[in-house]
């Protein structure tokens, strides 16, 4: 990991972000994957992020759950660094009690749910809470409940994985990850393994975070009508940079970029 001298300890101030990519770098041997990014999301900001296959979407979020290491620059969380720890007065990169730590602010929903199939609806919801968070079973249960009535999945509860459809183990995945009351919540392609019918239980849950919830979320979509719609902010990503950035309705109602224009006319004539 590159030298980090000059990078602050911790953020402060009264704009300070939620989160922040400083000049963050992801190489694997020649490839470089990110190429010293810089990317501030405000508290209670949602960010989508879009962009060709390869262009590094995905290695943001896998960046901020800490699965993957970065090989230049910090990332913070909430004003404190994630991917670095202060030791005497300089950032060194994080053991792993630190990364757990900071991870814990975080929540993230795959493309692929990802849940545990032995357990119930409600099972996989109080799993962390009581596990990592030290909840009692109790506690777990009436904050479980209460999100599986959120997502709109109560009534599914005691049934295991294999008895519900894909938007339905998405819906209680995103559960799950609100169970463990992340400051940050990251959403990778959560309906691209849906069926097309099923697609709006998914983003109607996420219409709802982002309306009734103060969560600092990114999103990363191929479903750019989606993303119009719910986002503050739109980044569209290219080369590992982010070529273009802005409100949704200027991103895609007047493109400044030529290669943002050739990514939403492909992405039109795909549809």
């Amino acid at each position: 990991m590159q030298d980090v001298t000059g990078f602050p300890l911790e953020l402060a101030g009264n704009d300070m972000p939620m989160v922040s990519f400083r000049q963050v770098h992801k190489a694997y041997g020649p490839l470089v994957v990110l190429d010293d990014l810089d990317l501030d999301v405000a508290p209670g900001e949602m960010v989508s992020i879009i962009g060709p296959s390869g262009s590094g979407k995905t290695t943001v979020l896998r960046m901020l759950m800490t699965l993957e290491q970065i090989n230049g620059g910090c990332i913070y969380v909430d004003g404190k660094p994630l991917t670095h720890m202060p030791r005497n007065g300089d950032l060194v990169p994080a053991n792993q009690r630190h990364l757990r730590k900071r991870r814990a602010d975080i929540g993230m929903c795959f493309q692929h749910f990802n849940l545990f199939p032995h357990m119930t609806a409600l099972e996989n919801c109080m799993e962390g809470p009581v596990q990592v968070l030290g909840l009692s079973k109790a506690e777990a249960r009436d904050r479980s409940e209460e999100l599986l009535e959120m997502v709109g999945m109560i009534e599914k509860k005691d049934q295991h994985p294999s008895r519900l459809s894909g938007g339905q183990q998405q819906r209680v995945a995103i559960a799950r990850a609100l169970a463990m009351r992340p400051k940050v919540m990251l959403f990778d392609e959560v309906t691209s393994a849906l069926d097309p019918e099923v697609i709006g239980e998914v983003t109607n849950v996420i219409r709802k975070l982002v309306s009734e919830h103060n969560l600092t979320m990114l999103m990363v979509t191929h479903q750019m009508g989606f993303a119009r719609d719910i986002s503050d902010r739109v980044c569209f990503f290219f080369g590992g940079k982010i070529e273009e950035q802005g409100p949704p309705a200027e991103l895609f109602g007047n493109p400044q970029k030529e290669r943002t224009r050739q990514f939403l006319s492909a992405v039109r004539e795909a549809v």
